[in-house]
């Protein structure tokens, strides 16, 4: 007896090890990363899985139009591609473009108006990834069987989609700013957050100011560089417009948010000129990105970085396009648009497409290079100009509706 209560003793404590150590295996797979795509639908790590698969898209455009000539010598074989001819270089990008476009526009069909978490839709949205990664790869694979004609078309349509996507990121960045511009001057936050307030729009201020002094310097350096001139010099004026519509008195809109857009209309002017040709006499900068040295590569995957960043915090932002006042949100409310988010970055899938080829294409880009050309430039200076109306106009609507329903009455 005592032998035997003896041999169960270290059998129990045995048993009781072998069930600690279960328990906290299982404790620490249901506190890890990848529990999140077994344990259930989770719409808050699924967009950032879509991030990766739209930054996978972009690395592999532009790995087809820099190096695809020595390394896809396989395409020779498909009919669309003609000896390789029409599926590497610019168009290649668009290939790649419409395989990402079509992706999550079949995405956005399937989820969109998606409202509750129960809906079966969430769980499409947030799960079955080996499936969606397989559509993906079809979709991928599909563009290189298509004539070129067709991908020619696509390229034009693709134009009108990068310009919409745009207007969409146009939208959200002002509706952000206004947005803090309008928490921080509340009665709730105005006297806790003075200080802050005037720090920041001092320091947005200054900065705007010397990027306007730095571009004069590096971008305008002759008299004969009369279109960089003009493009700064309508930046100044734009800043200093802005300001004095925020500071009017009966729009009293304050410096906080006039200080923000200033610092982003100087950003879209240097960001145009930056998109001039390297050929381009006025560019003092260029020069430094002609060459694939470590400066041009460190811009090119920032670019790159900026582009996904871009879609996806304009994808997750679809409250700024609610035109109507919605009810207060319940707690099985999706947390975001599903459908809005899979339009943006299908938006984005042309968008990108455009700055690999500089919104033309049918020119010859450079190894590490993204969004050059004038058409480029042009592009982000009518952005500018529309951003700095846009935010203008958001302040005057207010009063003119008031206006008009004043004297409807």
């Amino acid at each position: 007896m005592i032998r035997e209560e003896f041999m169960e003793e270290p059998t129990s404590s045995s048993s009781m090890n072998r069930k600690s150590c279960r328990e906290r295996y299982e404790q620490f797979m249901e506190d890890s990363w990848c529990a999140h795509f077994f344990l259930g639908p989770n719409p808050f790590m699924a967009r950032y899985v879509y991030a990766l698969i739209f930054l996978v898209t972009n690395l592999l455009a532009w790995t087809i139009r820099d190096y695809g000539r020595s390394v896809l010598s396989e395409l020779q074989r498909l009919r669309g591609c003609y000896g390789a001819r029409y599926c590497l270089g610019a168009e290649g990008v668009l290939r790649i473009s419409l395989g990402c476009f079509l992706f999550f526009f079949v995405m956005f069909l399937s989820t969109v108006n998606t409202k509750k978490v129960q809906d079966w839709r969430n769980s499409w949205h947030s799960e079955w990834w080996p499936a969606k990664i397989i559509l993906w790869l079809g979709f991928m694979a599909i563009p290189f069987f298509i004539p070129s004609a067709f991908i020619q078309l696509y390229g034009k349509v693709a134009h009108f989609g990068a310009g919409v996507f745009l207007l969409i990121q146009l939208i959200s960045v002002i509706s952000f700013i206004t947005w803090l511009n309008d928490c921080c001057r509340s009665e709730k936050n105005e006297k806790r957050c003075h200080v802050q307030v005037l720090v920041v729009s001092i320091l947005a201020y200054m900065a705007s100011i010397v990027g306007i002094i730095l571009m004069y310097v590096w971008y305008a350096p002759r008299p004969t560089c009369s279109l960089n001139i003009l493009f700064i010099t309508l930046t100044l004026a734009l800043l200093q417009l802005m300001t004095f519509v925020s500071m009017n008195s009966k729009v009293n809109a304050g410096y906080l948010a006039p200080g923000l857009m200033g610092l982003y209309i100087v950003f879209l002017c240097w960001s145009a000129i930056r998109s001039e040709p390297h050929t381009e006499i006025c560019n003092k900068k260029a020069e430094v990105a002609t060459s694939a040295d470590w400066l041009a590569i460190a811009s090119f995957v920032i670019g790159v970085l900026v582009i996904v960043m871009a879609t996806f915090s304009t994808g997750v932002d679809s409250k700024c396009f609610q035109f109507k006042k919605t009810e207060a949100e319940e707690e099985d409310d999706v947390p975001y648009g599903f459908g809005f988010f899979h339009f943006v970055f299908a938006m984005g899938a042309m968008y990108f497409a455009m700055l690999f080829v500089g919104w033309n294409s049918h020119q010859k880009m450079q190894k590490w290079t993204i969004d050059v050309g004038w058409a480029s430039a042009w592009v982000r200076i009518v952005n500018q100009w529309l951003a700095a109306l846009v935010y203008m106009w958001m302040l005057v609507a207010p009063l003119v509706w008031k206006r008009r329903h004043v004297e409807a009455t």
